[in-house]
């Protein structure tokens, strides 16, 4: 695999990983909320990302390897396949895109402490 998705998710501020769904299913969270679910348990890793629902139906015509999120609501979430068909930088603007929709939604006083309220 060319990116370490891992490593990728843990940099943004903030991010917090863990199991609450048990081995096989890693899950990001800023604040107490999820942005990301990395699934660990296939021969090919997944990743569960948040999305625009307007977006999230746009990427899903445009890519074989994006489909509505596995075991999500569907009109906000979308898989990506990470089996090398999608382009790395497309990986990570739909990542950045998840963190952004689930901490534009956080408390202003969470956002600041975050360092995502720096211009206000």
């Amino acid at each position: 695999m060319a990116q370490d998705w891992r490593k990728v998710l843990s940099s943004k501020p903030g991010a917090e990983a863990s199991y609450p769904f048990g081995p096989g299913a890693l899950v990001f969270k800023v604040a107490g909320k999820m942005f990301a679910l990395l699934g660990e348990d296939e021969a090919i890793e997944s990743i569960n990302l948040k999305c625009d629902p307007q977006d999230a139906l746009a990427l899903r015509a445009a890519h074989p390897a994006i489909t509505p999120g596995y075991h999500m609501n569907k009109k906000h979430w979308n898989t990506l396949l990470l089996d090398g068909s999608l382009p790395d930088e497309l990986v990570l603007e739909l990542i950045d895109q998840s963190y952004d929709l689930v901490a534009a939604k956080l408390p202003k006083a969470v956002r600041k402490e975050l360092g995502l309220d720096a211009a206000d």
